[in-house]
């Protein structure tokens, strides 16, 4: 007994230092980002990191605008929310209202399944077999490009989408589908008319924690996507995304100190502060739809 007391008493120590190990290294990294992104600032004009078109960091005249790694970013993750929102919330429609309960306990562990494969197996498959296809489909595709990296990564944030959406149409009262059948309303009616409506904000949710997911890739858009800083908004060239040139500076010889030094930390607090409020907004609205449920 005064060893399980003793116990008991040391537990909430310990738990209480574990957590303040995870505050304090989640604080250094934060910490970390800002002011090598200051000493960054102090080499290069603020105004031509957000205003400048060209990205040559490594060159013997380097320019810093960051807005082509913006442009390839922004690319790369609207065509994987194109192909991952429709293929995403399609399945989970089928697996919440359509498919038999045994069927739907089948198909989402498998579908949970594409979200544990490497993204670096996912960023071969682009090039050894998308891009061929694309190839042959749109001649002028190069070797590298944003559609690949697009397609492999939308394959790849499908379970994100599926699932929270499937998540938020169960979480609607069974009230309210007896009440549009009793009005004679159709299976698809009552999804449609009903269920979604009702469900938004976790399906809006879903998108967001899926773009913010899509943002954060490495490895697909370093494999697939290529490392050309381009403007370009066609998304068969190829593109340098923000993650892309973390990637690549830092497998680089690029010395410490200098401004292409620091620009992966000014790179860094961008992805950071973009996913930070896309997290943040993603789960406001969950937490949102889960207090409207127990309403």
């Amino acid at each position: 007994m005064n060893n399980a007391k003793r116990l008991n008493s040391v537990v909430p120590y310990v738990l209480m230092a574990l957590a303040t190990i995870v505050i304090m290294i989640s604080i250094g990294l934060v910490l970390a980002l800002m002011f090598n992104t200051v000493r960054f600032f102090s080499l290069v004009s603020i105004i031509e990191f957000f205003t400048s078109t060209i990205w040559t960091p490594l060159f013997s005249n380097p320019s810093y605008g960051v807005y082509p790694l913006i442009v390839g970013t922004i690319v790369v993750v609207a065509g994987a929310i194109l192909i991952a929102v429709p293929i995403g919330l399609m399945t989970a429609i089928y697996l919440s209202e359509y498919a038999p309960s045994w069927l739907a306990k089948i198909m989402k562990p498998v579908l949970e399944i594409l979200s544990g494969i490497p993204t670096i197996v996912y960023g071969f498959f682009a090039i050894t077999a998308i891009t061929p296809l694309l190839q042959a489909l749109v001649p002028s595709t190069q070797f590298y490009n944003a559609a690949s990296a697009s397609i492999a990564m939308g394959f790849m944030i499908v379970p994100l989408v599926s699932s929270l959406s499937q998540d938020a149409l169960t979480a609607v009262p069974n009230q309210m589908r007896v009440g549009g059948y009793a009005l004679g309303l159709t299976k698809w009616e009552v999804t449609k008319g009903i269920l979604l409506p009702s469900a938004k904000s976790g399906i809006v949710a879903s998108i967001i924690l899926a773009i913010s997911r899509a943002i954060g890739e490495t490895m697909i858009v370093a494999i697939a996507a290529g490392s050309q800083p381009s403007v370009s908004w066609n998304p068969f060239q190829s593109v340098m995304t923000l993650t892309g040139y973390i990637a690549l500076v830092s497998q680089s010889d690029a010395p410490e100190g200098t401004a292409a030094y620091y620009a992966l930390y000014a790179v860094g607090l961008i992805l950071f502060l973009v996913t930070l409020l896309l997290n943040f907004i993603g789960r406001k609205l969950i937490t949102r739809k889960v207090a409207q449920t127990h309403v």
